[in-house]
């Protein structure tokens, strides 16, 4: 029914209705107080549907409304098609927002919205990995507490934001971040941070990629030259002579081989893309792997190796580099402890982050030694190493692979009773499933 038709026949309804009560007032002689009661009657069913109103607007759980006709139906279906098109609008802005979200997830950098008071309003997954940001519990955060160099800071108080600016990571002091600032409306400000450790290590990288191989393959080389040398006189040395020099020269040439192999791949690790956050890696199931390999490898040895792995615990990483990280600490420990020894690998949950851990009860190491053990090639004992063929870059690949997961090598040992090397990854990275993978 139309609205003025709905008005007309209401104003209508109101005049039959003190009429009535004008005549029935005029028969009983009660004129005035016949129309004031009518007049009460009306005002109590006003307030009657005023109340009914009120109910089903504010505690009723049905959105429809109650049945009723006339100027009251009006105002229900009103107030009902309101409810219906803000539900519409919300719906239609929920599904923005998680568009928004969905997108700024996918992008290849870190992203932080402040608003005018330099408060953070929302950040993206890579940027609570990036800056060690803990979300909610960061929001309206001063953004100047979450990332508190002395230089973003001045930054932010200049105002001048036509340049990048390159900072350290507050999360993993071995990245190298830039971060970008754009302002939008209001005086809010979009920050966009990029890591751009890769391309500051890139020179640094080549130099030292060709230091340490000339260096390094300099004794093998040596040591090969001088058995050719011998070569030619081949018939006058004796059988034990010639079947040593043979010997040695392939130990030698397997060496370099092998450290050849090793800066290959540290290079890869160092000069990698890839996201470290996209793919969920089965740990469990690579430590395993791992477990079958170092068996082999012990039966010389003779340790007794543990695992203790927790099979629902994943992380987000990349496969390959972590299985380079994981087996050589654990590879490590059989090379170095004494014959017979006690070595433990864990892969645990703890306080929300995934540990990953190697113990053994071998030699142990001196305090001077443990700060230097990632450097490449450098050997606690030179002699030992070429023992075990341990080309001094296994643990340069733990530090990279890990750095590269946000994540650090922490070394506790003592001489004489065993070292235990470990790693955490953060609540972000990790990833608990439902059963065991």
């Amino acid at each position: 029914m139309e609205k003025p038709l709905v008005w007309l026949l209401n104003i209508m309804a109101l005049l039959v209705w003190f009429a009535v009560a004008g005549v029935l007032g005029v028969y009983f002689e009660q004129f005035w107080m016949s129309l004031a009661l009518a007049a009460f009657v009306l005002i109590i069913k006003f307030y009657w549907d005023l109340y009914w109103l009120n109910n089903w607007l504010w505690h009723s759980k049905k959105l429809s409304p109650t049945i009723t006709h006339g100027v009251w139906g009006q105002i229900y279906k009103g107030i009902y098609d309101v409810q219906i098109k803000n539900r519409v609008k919300r719906k239609q802005l929920s599904e923005i927002i998680g568009t928004f979200k969905a997108g700024s997830e996918a992008l290849p950098d870190a992203a932080l919205v402040v608003n005018s008071k330099h408060e953070i309003m929302w950040c993206n997954r890579l940027a609570r990995i990036e800056l060690g940001i803990s979300w909610p519990e960061k929001q309206g955060v001063k953004v100047v507490d979450a990332i508190p160099q002395t230089e973003f800071v001045e930054l932010i108080k200049s105002k001048r934001f036509e340049f990048p600016l390159e900072i350290q990571s507050p999360a993993n002091a071995q990245k190298i971040l830039e971060v970008r600032i754009v302002p939008f409306v209001d005086s809010n400000l979009m920050l966009l941070i990029r890591d751009v450790t890769r391309l500051s290590q890139i020179e640094k990288m080549r130099k030292d990629f060709v230091a340490n191989v000339s260096h390094e393959l300099r004794t093998p080389l040596t040591v090969i030259n001088g058995y050719l040398e011998m070569l030619p006189d081949a018939a006058q040395l004796p059988p034990l002579m010639m079947n040593k020099a043979i010997a040695e020269m392939r130990t030698q040439s397997i060496r370099m081989q092998t450290l050849i192999e090793e800066l290959l791949q540290l290079s890869r690790i160092e000069a990698s893309n890839e996201r470290a956050f996209d793919k969920l890696v089965n740990v469990p199931q690579l430590l395993w792997q791992i477990q079958t390999e170092a068996q082999a490898l012990n039966r010389d040895k003779q340790h007794k190796l543990f695992f203790d792995i927790a099979p629902q615990l994943c992380v987000y990483g990349i496969e390959s580099e972590l299985r380079s990280a994981f087996s050589n600490l654990i590879f490590n420990a059989i090379h170095y402890t004494s014959d017979q020894g006690v070595i433990e690998v864990r892969w645990q949950l703890s306080k929300d982050c995934a540990r990953f851990s190697v113990k053994d009860n071998g030699d142990g190491i001196a305090a001077k030694d443990i700060n230097r053990l990632t450097e490449r090639f450098y050997r606690v004992d030179k002699a030992r190493s070429r023992k075990t063929g341990g080309s001094g870059l296994g643990l340069s690949i733990v530090k990279h692979v890990l750095t590269h997961h946000n994540s650090n090598l922490k070394i506790s040992s003592a001489l004489g009773v065993g070292s235990d090397f470990s790693c955490e990854f953060s609540a972000e990275l990790t990833f608990m499933t439902n059963k065991p993978m």
